[in-house]
């Protein structure tokens, strides 16, 4: 297969998979994603889930969140990890779209770029389930899926991303990020799968089967 032909081929067995994939984040709005994406760093998004019924209760806007007490904030938190760092980034962030936003999520990548703890994955992420921008945000795992299907070369997430933008459909982007995330889940985790064993691996690469043994009669 070329490489083209194995993202087609991706494609089509991932939609087939997950034809409608929901975003994994507990969220209400483009604020509240917004914040559950920034906690989900180097944190599961179940832990997350767990954690965010009671940050918003506490404050579910930017203005209530700006009043917040750090303390109170970094109590709810701490267990999503980097607890300090995510707690002052709410905090702050919740002030400047106050300042500079009035009070609401830009739906523009650079100037949520610019957000404190907003980083280019996590605004792409925004991009894509708040406002339906065509977007592909590529983290630790896609890049290692990617990888696995020969879909890149990249060292990087950033030329990861560059590669399967050239690959997929434009307005295949935002449902594809998500798919590509449960299929690894489910079926090509890190440990789970060496590159041989899942059904994707062994089809957009039938060279790296191991031969089966024979018994000896």
């Amino acid at each position: 297969m070329t490489r083209q032909e194995r993202a087609d081929h991706v494609l089509k067995r991932l939609r087939q998979l997950y034809p409608d994939p929901p975003v994994p984040l507990d969220h209400t709005d483009a604020f509240t994603l917004l914040v559950a994406v920034l906690l989900s760093a180097q944190c599961t998004d179940l832990r997350v889930n767990q954690i965010t019924p009671a940050l918003f209760k506490l404050g579910n806007t930017p203005s209530k969140l700006a009043a917040a007490a750090l303390e109170d904030i970094l109590a709810i938190v701490r267990p999503c990890g980097l607890g300090p760092q995510k707690a002052k980034a709410i905090k702050e962030l919740s002030r400047l779209l106050l300042s500079e936003h009035q009070g609401v999520v830009p739906n523009s990548l650079e100037a949520l770029e610019r957000l404190p703890g907003v980083g280019h994955k996590t605004a792409q992420v925004v991009m894509a389930q708040a406002f339906g921008v065509p977007s592909f945000p590529v983290d630790t795992h896609i890049h290692r899926l990617a990888q696995r299907w020969g879909l890149t070369t990249g060292k990087s997430v950033l030329q990861t991303e560059r590669d399967l933008k050239r690959l997929f459909p434009t307005d295949s982007w935002n449902k594809l990020h998500l798919q590509i995330i449960f299929y690894g889940r489910e079926y090509c985790s890190a440990r789970g799968c060496d590159g041989t064993v899942c059904e994707l691996c062994r089809e957009c690469f039938p060279e790296r089967q191991k031969p089966k043994r024979t018994r000896k009669a």
